[in-house]
């Protein structure tokens, strides 16, 4: 997944504000981490779209 080039640098966690990282999980599935140790909150991608909702985030393992 590569988002816009602009974009990632615009979007922001929304629990923390802190900016987020393109990765993927260990299935292949792509999703934005922020970059905060606190939060490090991990937002799926579906179909090329962020779902930045912190209901439906993650906390990585």
């Amino acid at each position: 997944m590569q988002l816009e080039a602009g974009l990632l640098e615009i979007l922001a966690c929304p629990a923390c504000h802190a900016p987020l990282r393109e990765e993927t999980t260990e299935d292949g599935a792509p999703e934005l981490v922020c970059g905060s140790e606190n939060c490090a909150l991990a937002y799926p991608v579906r179909d090329g779209i962020p779902v930045l909702l912190v209901d439906e985030a993650r906390r990585p393992a």
